[in-house]
């Protein structure tokens, strides 16, 4: 019962902060928040689960109850947590709290109900990692989305309502195609299931009786390979990948800091994380047809990505850019098949949300001092709130991969498990081009740190400029901490990591 207790926290706080005052609300919301984080930190060092989720794992905390029998298919609750599953839980509960701490600064209106939705979001995204039946995951998946949406449309920037809208239409739109794939996908497997327990579908389609010869005047191959293909279009819009990648940077501009953080922090995992629990698990045969096109979206989000970032001058876009090119890595490093690019894959989701948490919130905290994102507008900042400055510095040398940091270790399992895969043809070539990406990234953050931060100190706008308060950078320290720890120490969850991702390996026939 220990997931249910974690959201159950998680939803009650929620609601308790929406009914608090402004006054107290961000206080009372950082104190919320600290519970959740301690429980998915206990069931981190608890953790005795093994294998994958979703094929004939052992699962940590599992809990199943029936829930609505439709038709032939019973809905349940049922949830649990394997070695992927969990490092995600852990990450958005540490970065909800971090992300409320840094709130306290730059949200100065209907804080209970910023406060609140912030929790209400926190809730949904451990739903999504948890949940096991198909149902329950898309109610969790969806419900991410609502408070996101109010978040950006009421406290935002002057385009708020423009991004809203953008953000809620595009992915709204991918979990419609992706939601009705999936049901033509639960269908074709016919009496092989009679749930939407996403082990029993895996089960059926990977070990036992797979699609009907005929559904919808399709052929097996045929279905599989279009349920395969909307399954990705749909996920890769919430990642985003190009050529679906639009709406995130307006999204990131007019967010609030603390969505932002969240935003790139947890949500964009949403998409990866998917795309590996359907995608690569239930699809093996589908995975190696496709294998090349997917490996180029991934490099072309690399190279991209970190070319639109190099024409920005605002800083907000350079980390929202820099997002779309690391999501690239994570795609290359599952369609490699290997277990260091399986499990590079997801060391990433959990590194990119520890830096691009940190970055957003240096850049939020330059803000909220200097009332400018704009890389022209100010020079000189390291001199006036050094320690703000160091910090985001220190972020970016971990976007870039400097060894001893998680940036580091991510990637170098992404390109060395993509280097040797056997499953994806000319993989050297699309790892020595999806390489090349750190060079562009390291171009567009040094030359933005050059700009803004060192050289005489000059300010477009009038205010003054001082060292960030206390509760500023303190989340920040927290979080380049995390960074600098699974850099030195990348088996605290690569080790976990890896056995839930060498069965899916397996799939493949691949060296595990």
């Amino acid at each position: 019962m220990m997931i249910e207790l974690l959201l159950a926290v998680t939803f009650v706080g929620a609601a308790v902060t929406f009914l608090a005052p402004n006054r107290v609300a961000g206080r009372l919301a950082f104190a919320i928040s600290l519970v959740p984080a301690a429980l998915s930190l206990w069931m981190f060092t608890a953790f005795d689960g093994s294998g994958n989720a979703l094929l004939e794992g052992d699962l940590a905390f599992e809990s199943r109850a029936a829930w609505i029998q439709l038709a032939d298919y019973e809905i349940s609750w049922f949830v649990g947590v394997d070695g992927i599953s969990l490092p995600l839980v852990v990450l958005t509960t540490v970065l909800t709290t971090l992300a409320i701490l840094s709130s306290w600064t730059p949200i100065d209106e209907r804080q209970s109900q910023f406060y609140g939705l912030v929790l209400f979001i926190e809730a949904n995204l451990i739903g999504v990692f948890v949940a096991l039946d198909f149902f329950l995951w898309f109610i969790f998946w969806e419900a991410v989305l609502i408070p996101m949406y109010l978040l950006i449309g009421v406290w935002g920037g002057p385009r708020r309502k423009y991004a809203a809208i953008k953000f809620f239409v595009y992915t709204n739109v991918a979990s419609l195609v992706m939601f009705g794939a999936f049901i033509a996908f639960v269908f074709g497997l016919g009496d092989a299931v009679t749930s939407f327990a996403l082990p029993e579908i895996a089960d059926a389609m990977v070990n036992g009786d797979g699609l009907q010869e005929s559904v919808f005047g399709l052929g097996e191959t045929t279905l599989a390979s279009v349920v395969f293909v909307a399954l990705f279009l749909g996920f890769a819009v919430k990642v985003p990948v190009v050529p679906f990648h639009t709406w995130l940077p307006d999204a990131h501009v007019e967010a609030p800091t603390p969505a932002s953080v969240l935003l790139a922090g947890v949500l964009l995992k949403m998409g990866t994380y998917a795309l590996l629990r359907f995608n690569f698990t239930m699809f093996p045969n589908e995975v190696s047809t496709f294998a090349i096109p997917i490996a180029a979206i991934a490099v072309i989000s690399v190279i991209y990505g970190a070319m639109l970032a190099l024409a920005q001058t605002d800083l907000k876009r350079i980390v929202a850019y820099s997002s779309v090119s690391s999501m690239g890595y994570v795609i290359l490093g599952l369609v490699a098949y290997t277990q260091f690019g399986v499990g590079g894959a997801t060391f990433q989701m959990v590194s990119h949300g520890l830096i691009s948490g940190l970055m957003f919130m240096a850049v939020g905290v330059i803000y909220n001092a200097t009332h400018t994102r704009m890389v022209t507008d100010m020079s000189g900042l390291a001199s006036k709130m050094p320690v703000a400055v160091w910090i985001l510095i220190a972020g970016a040398f971990g976007y870039m991969g400097l060894p001893l940091m998680s940036g580091f270790y991510a990637e170098f399992a992404i390109f060395y498990g993509a280097f040797g895969s056997e499953l994806l043809a000319y993989a050297p070539i699309f790892t020595a081009l999806a390489m090349f990406g750190i060079v562009i990234v390291a171009g567009y953050l040094l030359f933005a740190i050059q700009r803004s931060l060192f050289g005489p100190y000059r300010l477009e706008t009038d205010y003054d400029v001082g060292p960030a308060p206390v509760h500023d950078v303190a989340p920040m320290f927290v979080l380049l901490g995390l960074i600098v720890l699974l850099g030195v120490a990348p088996e605290l969850i690569f080790e976990m990591i890896t056995d839930a991702a060498d069965p899916i390996v397996e799939l493949q026939g691949g060296d595990a």
